[in-house]
């Protein structure tokens, strides 16, 4: 079908993909624990739609054109890396509400959903390494000869996206129940901002640093 090959290969090696843990499962987690489930499935559905844009960026050449140019890469990769750090900075030096409340700090910021999905998605586009592994893990099960390699490529992102969401909805629900008491506590909020900004951070850093190659 549409040139395929390995089909179950490929529906196993993206589940293993999907559960081993790593920066979007994390963060995933982090709004989990700190708004509830909502904020978890905002953040899982953020992360794949921008996973999607890099599906489509690689069915019709974009993510190719931006391995090949160095401009291109460099540009992308920055203003990620910028984007993520100001995230992080604004968690990390957010203050304890009842600090606010008595006149001395600014308060913990109140994240919304929107925000949040927004967030996920940004982080996720504006990386180069998910164009580069969509790029990389997609075509090897598309044969060379395949008569329409875009349709091909479209419909393996969408399967790999779609069970990816799966998964991250269940990891949503079970971060949240598990840290109900962590959202009773001011404290706990605040070191779950910071934890969370400190991720954002260190992604910056890391796409900052990564090179094409």
């Amino acid at each position: 079908m549409l040139g395929i090959h390995d089909l179950p290969l490929f529906l196993l090696s993206g589940l293993l993909l999907n559960m081993t843990p790593g920066p979007d499962t994390a963060y995933i987690v982090g709004r989990s624990a700190q708004i509830g489930w909502r904020g978890g499935a905002a953040a899982a559905f953020g992360i794949s739609t921008g996973c999607l844009v890099h599906v489509f960026g690689s069915a019709i050449g974009l993510s190719a054109v931006l391995t090949a140019s160095a401009t291109a890469f460099a540009v992308v990769k920055w203003a990620g890396a910028a984007y993520l750090v100001y995230l992080g900075l604004t968690q990390l030096l957010a203050r304890r509400p009842n600090a606010a409340e008595s006149g001395i700090e600014p308060a913990v910021p109140v994240i919304t959903l929107s925000q949040v999905f927004w967030q996920g998605a940004l982080t996720n586009i504006l990386n180069p390494k998910v164009a580069m592994f969509f790029l990389a893990f997609l075509p090897q099960f598309v044969a060379a000869e395949a008569p329409n390699k875009a349709l091909a490529f479209l419909l393996l992102g969408t399967i790999f996206i779609v069970n990816s969401t799966i998964w991250c909805l269940g990891v949503a629900v079970i971060a949240a129940r598990t840290a109900r008491r962590v959202r009773g506590s001011s404290a706990a909020l605040l070191w779950l901002n910071r934890a969370i900004g400190g991720l954002l951070v260190y992604l910056g850093v890391r796409i900052a640093m990564f090179e094409a190659r």
